[in-house]
């Protein structure tokens, strides 16, 4: 009994000290949207990578992408993610989260017209998750073991019996960072399978 009132207090002390009083952040996605599994969301974010990710998606508007996935009776964006946690893997958040003012500066929701295949592909996403499947660091999508965003996202689709990308990859060159074969945020928006369902 005397441990369970010690971890109480700590865990009162580290709201009172650190994350309670944190300021509180916003989210970017419009009230009222309503999300489905299988829905592709994109946003523009703020840091580094961000940046990395826009130049060489020439022309392109968002930085990053995920899968709405449902976990028990709550809507979740799966992506894969560097630089967030103590390990570059895929995760699961709230949408809130994912669009939250700290992450994002803009947003994007994409849809399929066919829901089998969205929910097939948001199942597929939400096991590779739980499997504590790590970043894809190399951008080799020949490589499922490992993932990066856009690698998650088609990879899932595929796995549902539908290309969202097709056989479109680049090859990006930069100053200190070259790739190549890969996919961009940009691509899903230019695919005819998916639908604008909010901009913001």
């Amino acid at each position: 009994m005397a441990r369970q009132w010690l971890w109480l207090w700590i865990m009162v002390l580290t709201c009172l000290l650190g994350a309670c009083s944190a300021p509180t952040t916003t989210s970017v996605m419009p009230d009222g949207l309503v999300l489905r599994q299988g829905d592709i969301v994109l946003r523009r974010g703020l840091g580094m990578a961000s940046r990395v990710v826009l130049a060489a998606d020439d022309g392109g508007e968002y930085s990053h992408v995920g899968i709405v996935a449902q976990y028990g009776d709550t809507l979740y964006v799966v992506h894969a993610v560097p630089y967030e946690g103590e390990e570059d893997r895929v995760v699961m958040e709230l949408p809130e989260r994912f669009f939250c003012t700290s992450n994002a500066v803009t947003g994007m929701v994409l849809r399929s017209g066919c829901d089998s295949v969205a929910k097939a592909a948001a199942c597929h996403a939400l096991a590779i998750c739980l499997r504590g499947t790590l970043f894809n660091h190399d951008y080799d999508d020949s490589d499922t073991t490992r993932m990066y965003c856009s690698q998650l996202v088609e990879h899932v689709y595929s796995q549902a019996g539908m290309s969202l990308t097709g056989d479109v990859r680049h090859d990006i060159g930069l100053p200190g960072f070259r790739l190549q074969h890969v996919i961009l945020p940009s691509d899903f928006i230019r695919s005819p399978a998916l639908k604008v369902v909010s901009r913001f």
